[in-house]
């Protein structure tokens, strides 16, 4: 049965915390909120829960999966980063961003693209990540939990329910739902692509016009 917790959005409590990151310690799937949407997630050592979330996502093996580090010096750790993606990311990090780089060992193939072995790493400017990341030390999956057929909608809201609508949708698919108290956002983020230095626009998100006029100076 899946567990609900209640954190409030801006300063999670330490104890709800702790026991969220048990629960992903111990292979739990949740859904939670990010500073895009909600998303579904687990721990990135999990591999039975990272092959739960494609389950749930209808996910086959060759698609990669975003995950979630607290701090640009963390990336580091998972992915090589050049000097010209750090210049980038410096100036992005934490925000709506989504970052397609080369993947170190430590990243699972679970996670990876298998044929360019890249993957998409976030650094989310939201307190609840955040203190999940920090309690948990190591980097947390992030699928969004939204139909993604945004894109051909001229209706976006109809596919992003209120949370309570989300929750039922998915309570018997997760094992623990995260409560902020507010309904989730329908703007996925900005994806760019740095793994031949220049940034590469992939998908336009949140945070895009902030920075549409400064990346194509640089390109």
């Amino acid at each position: 049965m899946v567990t609900v917790y209640t954190l409030h959005p801006d300063n999670p409590q330490t104890r709800t915390v702790v026991s969220i990151v048990d629960d992903l310690q111990h292979g739990a799937v949740m859904l939670y909120p990010t500073d895009t949407v909600y998303a579904i997630g687990c721990d990135l050592n999990s591999k039975s829960a990272i092959q739960r979330v494609r389950q749930i996502k209808q996910l086959s093996n060759d698609k990669p999966l975003t995950f979630l580090c607290p701090s640009l010096s963390n990336i580091a750790q998972y992915a090589v980063v050049s000097d010209e993606a750090y210049r980038l990311m410096r100036r992005l990090i934490p925000g709506p961003y989504t970052f397609l780089l080369p993947a170190t060992k430590l990243v699972p193939k679970l996670v990876m693209s298998p044929k360019r072995r890249t993957t998409g790493i976030r650094v989310p400017d939201h307190p609840i990540c955040q203190a999940l990341l920090s309690r948990l030390d190591h980097p947390i999956i992030s699928a969004s939990a939204h139909v993604l057929e945004e894109e051909n909608s001229h209706k976006p809201e109809t596919l992003f329910p209120s949370r309570f609508e989300l929750f039922d949708s998915l309570e018997k698919l997760v094992d623990v739902i995260v409560d902020d108290g507010r309904d989730p956002g329908y703007q996925v983020s900005t994806i760019l692509d740095m793994t031949s230095g220049e940034p590469i626009v992939v998908r336009k998100g949140l945070g895009w016009e902030a920075i549409e006029t400064w990346v194509a100076e640089v390109t």
